[in-house]
């Protein structure tokens, strides 16, 4: 989750993690329709922050960064690598209790310039595609594509996506260059929690980290490293809503075909502007769907 990266933006993008790219594309094609996620949460009620308890210090613990480092080193070392990843995103409700949303990622990359992920759903569904020359966002369901030309690395490509078309993925550090550096930039706070053998039906070990902005629990698989499980909680969400990414499928070094970042169809496709989606017109209301006939009543039969 994009959390884990500190920078001027980040804030900024804690928003559009649920939209994410499937609720864009959905805005993008009307700006009507209804989407799975709402496009913009509801304004949290104001509620006090809640801070460490009295005397607590913060410490960076070297097993907790030794975990995170021996992680990225894993991750950075693979040339090739895909995976699955489950999203959920709590969202706050009129009801009072926060409603979760859910997204999946089909990941495919290959260093240092090329991307696929697939998003079958919830919401519309969507594909990003990225070669090292262009990035392109397909909606299959309105045969739909935005194309843009991009820069030549994964890492470049993911920024300018999200400064052209606020698209943005909740795993982008784990495919970065330097996932380390990404991950752990800003650490005010490191801790080694213990180990766990119920995420993903492997052996894990649990560690807490936090900065400025987010604090997280992340599970790392105890024998081969790789990340497992991601849950974080925002510092200027007085709700402390809680973001949930599960990560899973894991192959390093696939075979991929040589046809795996583009898309036939999407080439073929219609063209709509890669761009962030534009508010909707003053005064403009959702669709509302006709109520149903009221069923009549069966007749008496003598």
């Amino acid at each position: 989750m994009k959390a884990v990266r500190s920078n001027p933006r980040q804030i900024a993008r804690i928003a559009l993690v649920a939209v994410g790219v499937a609720a864009w594309l959905g805005l993008a094609v009307s700006a009507g329709a209804q989407s799975a996620a709402p496009a913009k949460p509801a304004a949290p009620a104001k509620a006090a922050k809640k801070s460490a308890e009295p005397g607590y210090k913060m410490e960076i613990e070297p097993r907790a960064m030794e975990l995170l480092k021996a992680m990225s080193a894993k991750l950075a070392a693979a040339k090739a690598m895909s995976f699955t990843a489950s999203v959920g995103y709590e969202y706050p409700s009129k009801l009072g209790p926060p409603i979760v949303y859910t997204m999946r990622y089909d990941v495919t990359m290959q260093r240092p310039d090329k991307l696929r992920i697939l998003m079958p759903g919830d919401g519309p569904a969507s594909e990003f595609y990225y070669d090292g020359k262009a990035m392109v966002v397909y909606a299959p369901a309105e045969n739909l594509a935005a194309v843009a030309s991009a820069p030549p690395t994964i890492d470049a490509a993911l920024d300018a996506a999200f400064d052209n078309a606020a698209i943005y993925f909740p795993f982008s550090d784990l495919v970065a260059a330097d996932p380390y550096a990404a991950l752990t930039n800003g650490t005010l706070l490191a801790f080694y929690i213990g180990p766990s053998s119920v995420i993903g039906g492997v052996k894990t070990d649990m560690l807490a980290w936090a900065n400025s902005d987010v604090f997280m629990q992340i599970w790392i698989g105890a024998d081969d490293k790789l990340p497992r499980r991601v849950r974080a909680v925002f510092a200027d969400d007085p709700l402390e809503l809680r973001h949930d990414l599960e990560l899973s499928n894991w192959q390093l070094e696939p075979v991929v075909a040589a046809d795996a970042f583009a898309s036939a169809k999407a080439q073929s496709a219609g063209r709509m502007e890669f761009a962030a989606p534009a508010p909707p017109p003053k005064g403009a209301k959702p669709l509302k769907a006709k109520p149903a006939a009221a069923a009549q009543p069966a007749a008496k039969s003598n």
